[in-house]
C-alpha cells in the first residue's frame, strides 16, 4: 500500500491558496462596505478593485451568510445583521469596553457631550465605544472608525507611552496630512507634542483635525500600567472653550484613572 505524500509544513494546495484568497478578498469587501456604509454595486468595485463580477460574486456569498443586506428598490448594499452580531461578541467579550462603560455615561450625565473610546490598531486609532451627548448638535464618530495619529486626542494620547522608536515607525517620516492650519505635520514638531501630552497626563487637540472642534483625551492603562486605551470627549469650540480645557482634562484624567483600576492597574 502506497502512503500519501505528507504536505509540508507551511504550504498550501492550490485550492486552499484560491479558498483563501476568496476569503481576503470578501472580508476587503465587507470593510469597504464599513466604510462607506451604504454603496452600490459599481462603487463597492471600484473602492476594493475589482471586477463589477467578481464584487457581486463576493457580497452575493455575504448576503447570503447574512453580513450584508441589499435593498431591491435601491440597489445600495450595506452592512448586515450578522457582521453586527460576530461585533457584540467582541464588545461583551473584551473587558476594556465593559469597565468603561460606567465611566462614560457617568462623563455624558455631567458634561453632556459625546465620550469615546479608542485604541491603537496598526497606525491608526480605532473608535471601539461611544456614549453620545443629548445636545441637538454634537460630535461622534462611528464605532470601526479610525482617527490619525498625528493630530487627534486619542492617536496623541495612544502614541505618547510608546518608545519613540515605536512612535516613528506608527507614524512614518512625513510630512502628515494637515487637516487644518493647527494640524502638525512633521515629526521635529510631533515629538514635543508627545512628550507634552505624558508630562501632562492627556492629550488636547485643539481644531487640529477639524476647524471648530476641541478634544481631550486621557489613558487608559491595564494592569501592567501600559496604556491601552484613550478615554476622549469632543465638542464644537463654541461649548468646549480654552478656559475650561484644564478642568474638562481634569475630569477625564479622574474617569479613565477609574477605567484603569478595574483593569487592575494600581
Amino acid at each position: 500500500m502506497t502512503t500519501p505524500a505528507r504536505q509540508k509544513p507551511g504550504r498550501t494546495r492550490s485550492g486552499e491558496t484560491s479558498s483563501v484568497r476568496t476569503l481576503e478578498r470578501g472580508l476587503t469587501v465587507l470593510l469597504a462596505l464599513k466604510d462607506l456604509r451604504r454603496a452600490p454595486l459599481s462603487q463597492l468595485a471600484r473602492q476594493v478593485g475589482l471586477s463589477v463580477s467578481t464584487t457581486y460574486r463576493l457580497l452575493e456569498t455575504l448576503r447570503q451568510q447574512g453580513f450584508v443586506e441589499w435593498e431591491e428598490q435601491t440597489g445600495m448594499f450595506s452592512v448586515g445583521l450578522r457582521a453586527y452580531q460576530v461585533g457584540l461578541a467582541f464588545a461583551e467579550r473584551n473587558s476594556l469596553i465593559g469597565a468603561a462603560q460606567p465611566e462614560m455615561n457617568a462623563l455624558v450625565a455631567e458634561l453632556n457631550e459625546t465620550v469615546n473610546l479608542a485604541v491603537l490598531y496598526d497606525n491608526e486609532a480605532v473608535y471601539v465605544h461611544q456614549v453620545e451627548g443629548r445636545q441637538l448638535v454634537r460630535m461622534f464618530a462611528h464605532l470601526g472608525d479610525s482617527a490619525p495619529l498625528h493630530c487627534s486626542g486619542v492617536g496623541k494620547v495612544l502614541l505618547a507611552w510608546r518608545p519613540e522608536e515605536e512612535a516613528r515607525q506608527k507614524l512614518g517620516e512625513g510630512p502628515f496630512m494637515a487637516y487644518t492650519p493647527h494640524t502638525l505635520t512633521t515629526l521635529p514638531a510631533l515629538l514635543p507634542e508627545l512628550a507634552r501630552v505624558r508630562e501632562q497626563g492627556y492629550s488636547l487637540d485643539d481644531e487640529e483635525r477639524e476647524l471648530g472642534v476641541r478634544c481631550v483625551a486621557a489613558p487608559v492603562r491595564d494592569q501592567s500600567g501600559q496604556v491601552v486605551a484613550a478615554l476622549s470627549i469632543s465638542a464644537p469650540t463654541s461649548r468646549f472653550t480654552r478656559e475650561q480645557i484644564a478642568d474638562v482634562a481634569e475630569r477625564m484624567q479622574r474617569a479613565a484613572g477609574q477605567v484603569s483600576a478595574r483593569l487592575g492597574w494600581k
